[in-house]
């Protein structure tokens, strides 16, 4: 019995013999890379200003990753700070999903969460803003989903008693140009939540 015919579609034909979308999709995602490495480069410099925070964000350095198969579409993730030990998380995460949006995460879990949730919830609960929260069951889940995330606003509860907090914040791919300076202004926002201020800083 013959082997059954793979058949391509006109569009999966037409994409198969032309390597030119390859190699933008390619320069793209370096492109994305060079943005997460500047923003490191300020990151470390807001996250160094305080000592506490310095000391909780642990010694491993920053780590930009890559792949190509998050629910079948490309990513880039900055992780910055990363410190993961056992039941205990104090993260930061950038990321980039191809054809979606760009987001930026804190991550807190164990002793962390017990120590910042507080600040961070009274914050938030002055300062909503366009802020989710996670709701779902997997810490490792980034899309934004009825099952996953919900607006700050609605969400009623404890950030103290949940099994791990992550709060996070998109941005459509449509505003490119607007990157950087969303991450830079998210991430000192974060800062700002974490330390207990009123607000967030002018950059």
């Amino acid at each position: 019995m013959g082997q059954t015919k793979i058949v391509l579609s006109p569009e999966e034909q037409e994409l198969v013999i032309n390597g030119s979308w390859i190699l933008t999709k390619n320069a793209v995602i370096e492109k994305v890379y060079a943005l997460f490495g500047g923003l490191s480069k300020q990151f470390s410099v807001m996250m160094q200003k305080d000592a506490v925070l310095t000391t909780d964000a642990g010694t491993r350095s920053p780590k930009i990753s890559k792949g190509e198969q998050y629910e079948g579409l490309p990513w880039v993730m900055l992780d910055q700070p990363r410190n993961f030990i056992g039941d205990d998380a104090f993260a930061i995460r950038s990321f980039f999903w191809w054809g979606n949006y760009c987001s930026i995460t804190l991550q807190l879990a164990g002793k962390y969460q017990q120590q910042y949730a507080p600040t961070v919830q009274r914050y938030l609960q002055a300062h909503p803003g366009e802020w989710f929260i996670g709701t779902g069951t997997d810490p490792w889940k980034h899309h934004f989903r009825k099952d996953n995330y919900m607006p700050i606003r609605e969400w009623e509860g404890n950030m103290s008693a949940i099994p791990f907090l992550k709060i996070a914040q998109r941005i459509s791919l449509h505003e490119w140009n607007k990157l950087d300076t969303f991450f830079e202004i998210r991430y000192a926002e974060i800062m700002a939540m974490l330390q207990g201020k009123d607000q967030a800083p002018s950059l």
